[in-house]
C-alpha cells in the first residue's frame, strides 16, 4: 500500500474513458516513490498506460524494472538513491517517453510529484527544478502529438516548501509553453 486512499490519478483515467470516450489514456507519473496502487488499478487494461520514473529501494518498494503490466502497458524505471537529474532524464528519453509515444495517449495524466528534488527530505533523489521543466515540455509535446494537447497535472507530492513552490512554478510555466516571468 501507498499514499494513497483514494487514487485521484486512476479515477481520473477511467472516468475520461468511461465518460468522454477516449481509447487510451495514459498516467506519468515522476514521484519519488513508485505509484503501485496506481499500476495495481490500470496495469491489466490495455487501454491505459503507467509509466513511473522513482528512487528504489524506497517506500513503498514496488516498481521493478521487469513489471511491465499486462500487455506491456507499464514502465518502470528505477533510480538509485543519488540519481541525478541527468539519470532521470536518460530514463525518461531512452525508455519513457519512447514507449509513451508508441502508446500515443489521448489522454495525458502526470502524477506531479516533486519529491524527487534534491533538498526534499522524503527521498534521496537529486533533480532540480529544470529537470522537472525539462520533462514537462517532453510530456506536452507527446500530449500535443497524439491528443490534441489534452494534458492533466496532478500535484501528488514535495515536502521541503521552496523546492517544491521552485519545481511547481516551472512545471507550470513548461505545461504553458511559456516564460513567463520569475518573481
Amino acid at each position: 500500500m501507498g499514499y494513497c486512499l483514494f487514487n485521484n490519478v486512476a479515477v481520473a483515467a477511467r472516468h475520461a474513458r468511461a465518460c468522454w470516450g477516449l481509447g487510451r489514456v495514459a498516467i506519468a507519473d515522476f514521484d519519488a516513490h513508485h505509484g503501485n496502487g496506481t499500476q495495481a488499478i490500470l496495469a491489466d487494461d490495455p487501454a491505459f498506460f503507467y509509466a513511473s520514473s522513482h528512487q528504489y529501494p524506497c517506500f513503498p518498494g514496488t516498481g521493478r524494472e521487469l513489471q511491465r503490466g499486462l500487455t506491456g502497458n507499464v514502465a518502470c524505471v528505477p533510480l538509485i538513491p543519488n540519481s541525478t537529474g541527468a539519470h532521470f532524464r536518460a530514463a525518461w528519453k531512452e525508455i519513457i517517453l519512447p514507449a509513451l509515444d508508441r502508446f500515443a495517449p489521448e489522454l495525458l495524466i502526470l502524477s506531479a510529484g516533486f519529491d524527487a528534488h534534491a533538498a526534499d527530505p522524503a527521498a534521496h533523489l537529486q533533480l532540480a527544478a529544470q529537470d522537472f521543466a525539462w520533462l514537462t515540455t517532453e510530456l506536452v509535446r507527446i500530449a500535443s502529438a497524439h491528443g490534441r494537447g489534452r494534458i492533466v497535472a496532478v500535484l501528488e507530492g514535495g515536502y521541503h516548501h521552496g523546492a517544491l513552490a521552485t519545481s511547481v512554478i516551472a512545471h507550470i510555466r513548461a505545461l504553458m509553453g511559456s516564460d513567463l516571468p520569475s518573481r
